[in-house]
Order: C-alpha cells, then structure tokens, then sequence
C-alpha cells in the first residue's frame, strides 16, 4: 500500500493543469504510469506525435509492477540500512530481506539460495560468466563455443577472450534460429572450457533445445552457460533439467526495477569463476559493491509473482499474440513470422514486410513503442546480425519490427497496433517507385478506390509527416 500513499502525495503536490486525462491504450498506465498532459501532444527528437504512444517493447524493458513498487518502497525511506551492516537493526533487516529475495529468485529457477549472486544485471553476470571462467581456468582451457545470435555482451566478452589469446567458434544457426545440436557436438575440443548459448533469445523469441544441449555438455563434462534474461519468468526453467553450470538474469525484464540481476552459480559440481570487479568481497567475493536492498527486493518479489502467474501470463500473451498476427495477416500479405513459429516465447513476435521500404515502415509507426533489427543511421541502414544469421534476405531484414507483448498489454493496444501497421504498411507499399511526394499523392488519389477506408485526410496527412523524416534520413 506504500505506492498509494506515496502516490497520493505526489498527486496533491501537482498543479490541476498536468492532471490532464491519460491517454487510452496505454500499457504504461496499467502499472502506475505518470499523468501528463498530451493536449498538445508530444515533441521529442524532431518526432511530433499526438500522445504517448502504444508500449509493445516488452523485451527491452517491462514496467514495474504496481506490487513489486509496494515491496521496495520501504526500503527506500524507512527500512534503509546497509545489508552488510553488522552491529544494528537497521543493517539486520535489510540483510534479511536480501535473503528473502536470494530465495524468491532461487525458487523460480529450482535453484537454492547459497547459488544465486546478486549484480547490477544480465550484461555483468554474462561478463563474469564468460570471462570469469576462462580467465580462472586459463592454463587448462583455451576454447569457447556460443553462437552467432547471442546478445551483445556475451559477443563482445567473446571478441575480448580472443584478443587475450583463447579460441571461441560462433555456431551457426538454422533459418528457424535454432542451434544444429550435431555441429555444436563436433565443434567440442579437448580445451573447450565453456560454452554459451541464449535459452530464449531477445530478438527473435525462439528457445534453444536447452536440456539436449546441457546433456552435451555434462557428456563432455564442460561448463555450461545461459543467457536467460528473456526466459525468466516467461517460460519454465529449471537449471538441474538444463544442466546449467552459470545463468544471466535480469529484473527489468520480469516487471522488476532497473539496475539489478542475479547469478546463478552451481556449487555440485562447483563452477569457479575469477571476479570482475575487486572490492569488500560481497556476495562470496564474486561479486563486491554494497548489495542494493531495494532493487534487491524488486527482483525477488517480481520472480515470486512469476512464479505464481506464468501459466496465466502466457495464456493471455498467446492470446495477444495471435490476435496481433492474424489482424495484421488478414489485411497485409507478404507478412513473415522471423524464427521457429513451434519453439518461440510468444511475448516475442518478430515480423518482416514484403515490398515496403523498412525506414519508412518503421519511421510511420511513431505511436507504437515497438524495436526494429534495423537502424537509421547516417546514410545506410544495416540488418540485424540476428537476422543475418537466419539467412534473411536482406530486403526483409530491413523491414523487421519486434512487438513485444507482456503481461499488463491490452487487447484494445493489440487492435490499435494492427490498425496502425496496416495503415503504414499498405502506405509504405503504395508509396514505394514514386520518386517525389507530389507524385506519390497524385498516384494515391488515383487508388483511394483500391485502399478502401484506411486512406483518409488524416492518414493522408501522416504520409507526408513520414515522407518528410524519411527524407531527412536519407
């Protein structure tokens, strides 16, 4: 109840004018989202838009919920002693509730309390994780193996080994996104001393066979770890079935705060890493820096709260899921689901677009929050390596767009991005041979007949809104 009563005092605090009405569709506002006046709309970035637009970025960040935000608040202004204070109440408490936490994560993992490590999030636990170990086995282990998808830390932690002198094979992956467990076999070496592979991965949402490749692993008796960010809380995991040696975990992607992850460290058989960062020797020296109570405690009750509503979660976001493709599939052709439509999170729907230009597409879509392989910048637009690496033609690899759908999503969100997709999508088609603008119009008054309703002043209007950002862009 701590977020009522704070909540409260801000609201008397504010002036009558900012307490505007909020904006509908908004996923934001389903988890304390913040008042504000859109009368007016919205300008940032050179981007004009008429309010606060749709949130369906799920796996770059998820909003915090309104009960974890009840769980930290204490800690933040009555509860706020240091968990390694010793000597009084104040530093008892907090060390407690660390505790308590340690085991709400453990628990959703089927892991115990004594293996989970407290960080600031999933890029230092895969830097520890992947640099750690080589570097403390280093005179016996020179080789790792992960894959060409992975995410950007554990890559670059990989590209960092190599300039230290050890080996590392990025694996292939089929057009679907999934490892072929039969190369990751042969490419296994007598000095292979980790190897790394994404269980659901952040830009695609295909999930890895896990269990086949952790008993490949226990076979050849080599360190296995996983990125996990993405799957925590989202599908079952249990690091014994893997047979997981080292997981990276993130709180801001399972509706926790910013800031804050966890280790997971298996102590049978024991896996020893060299620590990153030197200091006062918290969290069993592996990782030293005063642990954060309060984000601490967000993570732990935020992995509680999964661990209770994952069946019910999935569900719904199944149900969005389908909802958002088949709309957007009865009224646009040449739509591409991006990975394995079997082994996929659901909350992850990576789309491409036959015959529209991507920087556009992606450009007309300001009032949807969504992410995009692609990326605008100078004069060139450079695919996703992800996408690359399913061996997308390039074309559509340019026109990929994530929508990520999570637990405080609506259905009224999901009906408004398809009628904006649609929209933009049938505009960047229509659009695409004109060299000018004037032609483009002339060209689309010619087919209002063919487009039907979706062409009105209005969208009219926002195509030359787009035309214009895409020139500059250009």
């Amino acid at each position: 109840m701590a977020s009522k009563f704070l909540a409260a005092a801000v609201r008397r605090s504010l002036s009558p004018r900012i307490l505007t009405p909020f904006r509908s569709f908004s996923t934001t506002a389903a988890a304390v989202a913040e008042p504000y006046d859109d009368t007016a709309g919205i300008s940032m970035k050179g981007v004009k838009i008429s309010g606060r637009p749709l949130y369906l970025d799920m796996q770059a960040t998820s909003p915090v919920d309104p009960r974890v935000l009840d769980a930290m608040l204490p800690y933040f202004v009555s509860q706020y002693g240091n968990p390694h204070s010793r000597t009084h109440l104040f530093g008892w408490e907090s060390d407690e509730a660390v505790e308590v936490a340690r085991a709400q994560v453990a628990n959703l993992i089927n892991a115990s309390p004594k293996e989970i490590v407290f960080t600031s999030g999933a890029t230092e636990c895969n830097n520890i994780s992947v640099k750690g170990v080589m570097h403390f086995y280093k005179e016996k282990k020179k080789h790792v193996i992960t894959t060409q998808t992975e995410h950007k830390c554990v890559l670059d932690s990989c590209r960092h080994l190599q300039q230290e002198g050890f080996d590392v094979t990025y694996l292939p992956v089929k057009p679907d996104g999934l490892i072929d467990l039969d190369e990751l076999r042969s490419s296994i070496r007598p000095d292979t001393g980790l190897v790394s592979v994404m269980a659901v991965n952040n830009e695609i949402g295909v999930i890895q066979p896990m269990e086949e490749i952790g008993q490949i692993c226990k076979e050849f008796n080599i360190p296995f770890h996983t990125d996990a960010a993405q799957a925590l809380g989202k599908i079952p995991v249990d690091v014994n079935k893997w047979n997981i040696s080292l997981m990276s975990l993130s709180g801001h992607k399972v509706y926790g705060p910013k800031g804050v992850g966890a280790l997971y460290m298996r102590r049978r058989p024991r896996i020893r890493v060299e620590p990153q960062m030197n200091g006062g020797g918290q969290e069993r020296g592996i990782r030293s820096g005063t642990v954060p109570t309060p984000l601490v405690v967000g993570m732990g009750a935020a992995c509680e709260l999964a661990m209770k509503e994952m069946e019910h979660d999935e569900k719904w976001v199944t149900q969005l899921k389908d909802r958002l493709l088949n709309g957007v599939r009865s009224k646009l052709d040449g739509v591409v689901v991006n990975g394995s439509t079997e082994r996929r999170y659901a909350g992850n729907l990576n789309l491409s677009f036959a015959y529209v230009e991507g920087e556009s597409l992606l450009m007309g879509l300001k009032e949807v929050a969504v992410s995009s392989g692609s990326a605008c910048t100078s004069a060139s637009l450079e695919p996703s390596y992800v996408l690359r690496a399913l061996g997308v033609d390039e074309d559509m690899a340019h026109t990929s767009i994530r929508f990520g759908i999570g637990r405080f999503t609506t259905e009224e969100e999901i009906d408004k991005a398809v009628e904006l997709t649609v929209n933009q999508g049938l505009t960047s088609r229509v659009y695409n041979g004109h060299n000018t603008k004037l032609d483009y119009l002339e060209e689309l008054q010619e087919r209002d007949s063919l487009v039907g309703d979706l062409i009105t002043k209005t969208l009219k209007q926002d195509i030359e809104n787009h035309i214009l950002m895409r020139d500059v862009c250009l």
